[in-house]
């Protein structure tokens, strides 16, 4: 079973009929779907999300608009790093590992540059916000 909130049910509909295109807050923005598995539960869930694809590589932020807590679907990946991403009209496994240190800021400081939000939802939290590179699986 996979569960989706409502209004990630519409984003996703949306996706999928679109060939990876969104409008909404998402409108023009590179926007991937996640899967992830519930850490309690073993549910998998889809989540989706901006991204940033960067020297082949392919990158996720758990900034949650800038709360004090981390993500469900965060938590989940770092139970199980074994996601399944939707990137336009491919679907593949991915392997889920998180950015640290001088990395991470360069990363999160060029999504920042690209998506002014990002900064704003850094600025509005005392957590570090975690950057996750998806590695694609061969």
């Amino acid at each position: 079973m996979t569960v989706v909130s409502d209004w990630n049910r519409k984003v996703v509909a949306e996706f999928r009929g679109n060939e990876g295109r969104v409008g909404g807050p998402f409108e023009g923005s590179p926007v991937l779907l996640l899967h992830t598995w519930g850490r309690k539960t073993g549910t998998e869930r889809v989540n989706p999300m901006m991204y940033l694809a960067q020297d082949g590589r392919t990158f996720v932020f758990a900034s949650r608009g800038g709360s004090p807590v981390h993500p469900d679907w965060y938590l989940n990946l770092l139970a199980n790093p074994q996601v399944t991403v939707e990137l336009g009209t491919e679907t593949f496994p991915a392997t889920a590992v998180p950015v640290t240190g001088p990395e991470r800021d360069t990363i999160y400081a060029e999504q920042g540059s690209r998506y002014p939000g990002f900064a704003e939802y850094q600025a509005k939290t005392d957590r570090v916000i975690p950057v996750i590179e998806l590695i694609r699986k061969s």
